[in-house]
C-alpha cells in the first residue's frame, strides 16, 4: 500500500528574467529543505522546463504556457494537518523575509494520488519510483470530463501509465486528481529530450481516445545544486 496520499503541485513561472539564479538558490538551499520537518511531508523533487524543453512540449495551453519550473511534494497522513502547517510555514517564511517575490505559480495546490506503475526492467516497487534518482519527468495535465464514469476513467489511465512505462527510459509512472484535473507524472532515466518523441507518441496516442482535454504536455530537466544557468542566455 502506498503512504502517500497527496501530491502538492507548483507550476511556477519566473516574472524576471534575471531572477533565475536567486530563485533557485532559494528554493533549493533554504525554502525546500524547510518542509521536511513537517510531519507528512515525504519527499520532494522540482524540475526546470529549459529553453530547450519549452520548445518541446506537445501542448502548452493558455494556463502553464509561461511556465519555467514544476515541484512536487509528496504528503503522507495527517493530510489535512500536514497542508495546513504546510501553508502556515509559507506564511511564517515570508513575513520572515524567506520567500521569493519574483515568482508566479500558474497552478498550485494538493491533487490525490490515484495510481502508479513502474517499468518490468525497474526492479523496486511502483511506490518507490519517486525515491529513485532520476534525470528528469514528462508531466502532463488534463481537464477532466465529466462524462466517463469514475472506473472506466480509472482503466484509461492505468492503461496510459503502462503504456508509457513500456517507454525505453521510463521508470515510472503515476497518476494525480481533483476534481477538475489530473496530472501524470514519469519519471525518466535518461535526458528527457532524448525520450520526447517516444513519450510524445505515446501521450498523442492517449489524447486521441481520452474524453478529457490536455492543457500540458512535456518534459523537465532534473536540477543539479549550483548548476543554474539554463536562462542566463535565453
Amino acid at each position: 500500500m502506498n503512504k502517500i496520499r497527496v501530491g502538492f503541485f507548483s507550476f511556477t513561472e519566473i516574472t524576471d528574467p534575471g531572477e533565475h539564479r536567486s530563485y533557485n538558490e532559494w528554493h533549493q538551499l533554504d525554502h525546500m529543505p524547510e518542509q521536511y520537518p513537517l510531519d507528512g511531508i515525504a519527499y520532494g523533487q522540482r524540475w526546470v522546463s529549459t529553453p530547450a524543453c519549452r520548445a518541446a512540449r506537445a501542448v502548452s495551453g493558455e494556463l502553464l504556457d509561461q511556465i519555467h519550473y514544476v515541484t512536487l511534494y509528496l504528503m503522507t497522513d495527517p493530510v489535512v494537518r500536514t497542508l495546513r502547517e504546510f501553508m502556515q510555514l509559507g506564511r511564517e517564511l515570508h513575513e520572515a523575509n524567506r520567500f521569493h517575490l519574483h515568482r508566479r505559480a500558474r497552478l498550485s495546490g494538493p491533487f490525490r494520488f490515484t495510481d502508479a506503475r513502474v517499468a518490468p526492467r525497474v526492479l523496486i516497487s511502483a511506490e518507490a519510483v519517486p525515491y529513485r534518482p532520476n534525470l528528469g519527468v514528462y508531466v502532463e495535465l488534463e481537464e477532466r470530463s465529466a462524462e466517463i464514469e469514475p472506473a472506466a476513467d480509472d482503466a484509461l489511465i492505468g492503461s496510459h501509465l503502462d503504456a508509457l512505462c513500456a517507454r525505453p527510459g521510463v521508470a515510472g509512472a503515476w497518476s494525480f486528481a481533483d476534481e477538475e484535473r489530473r496530472v501524470t507524472v514519469s519519471w525518466l532515466d535518461a535526458p528527457p529530450l532524448d525520450l520526447n518523441e517516444s513519450i510524445r507518441a505515446e501521450g498523442d496516442a492517449h489524447r486521441s481516445g481520452a474524453p478529457g482535454r490536455t492543457v500540458f504536455a512535456g518534459p523537465f530537466e532534473s536540477i543539479t545544486p549550483w548548476q543554474w544557468d539554463w536562462f542566463d542566455s535565453a
